[in-house]
């Protein structure tokens, strides 16, 4: 599992660092090529299912050479069906889970019913995915971005960039549909935001912490407000009953 966070003795945002993946030397040169013929090594359309087993297995295992090689812009459509098939896939096997474990927690005679539910819930599920998916996407490239214009000016390598990494974190949806094994893929997608961030924009690892947990602090503030008023709201209602 490659973690090196300095390269080759460099610093992140050592400027003599290739923006897009060519050499540092002689005329500059395009993206770097992987075995499917894709920018270093991504998902393409040509190759669906290898070039999606390299993708996948390049993000979670080598971030860091993954995001430094991945090429910077020319193309939104193979990352974004990248991310879809990762959420699909996701979707099929969480629930595929609890169609089957959903008659064990039914009541007595009502397994068959309970089972009916679970069959929808999963239909419901695989069709709404790629849609909350897409908007996941735009919205979450949308919001680092905007952080990435306030830290990175102006030496950002643009929007697509910064999309580019947001969809191909979500192969860590492969993993996170497994039961418990979900809470430490939910910190891991962390670590890959920040190693994508910072490779793509060629910043400082400091700076790629922060556009990437800056969010998380916003939504974990919110959804504490939100815990607090439905326990005093609960709490008074319960005082009121007593009297």
């Amino acid at each position: 599992m490659d973690f090196n966070t300095g390269g080759s003795g460099g610093r992140p945002d050592d400027q003599s660092r290739p923006l897009y993946g060519g050499g540092t030397s002689g005329s500059p040169s395009g993206p770097q090529r992987g075995p499917s013929g894709s920018p270093g090594g991504e998902f393409s359309l040509q190759d669906p299912v290898g070039s999606f087993i390299s993708t996948a297995r390049g993000v979670l295992l080598s971030p860091v050479s993954f995001f430094r090689s991945m090429a910077k812009r020319g193309d939104f459509l193979n990352p974004a069906i990248f991310a879809l098939i990762c959420a699909l896939i996701s979707a099929v096997l969480s629930g595929l889970i609890s169609l089957v474990i959903s008659p064990f927690f039914a009541a007595p005679g009502e397994t068959g019913e309970a089972f009916a539910g679970g069959l929808v819930g999963l239909v419901f599920t695989v069709i709404l995915s790629p849609i909350y998916t897409a908007l996941a996407l735009l919205i979450g490239a949308g919001v680092y971005h905007l952080l990435v214009l306030l830290f990175v000016r102006p030496g950002n390598a643009g929007f697509e960039a910064t999309f580019r990494v947001v969809c191909y974190v979500a192969a860590i949806q492969l993993v996170s549909w497994i039961p418990i094994v979900n809470i430490v893929a939910g910190i891991y997608a962390i670590v890959l935001s920040i190693f994508g961030i910072r490779e793509a924009h060629g910043t400082t690892m400091g700076k790629a912490v922060a556009i990437v947990l800056i969010p998380v602090a916003v939504i974990l503030f919110f959804v504490l407000i939100l815990v607090a008023l439905l326990g005093a709201a609960l709490f008074f209602g319960s005082q009121q009953q007593q009297f």
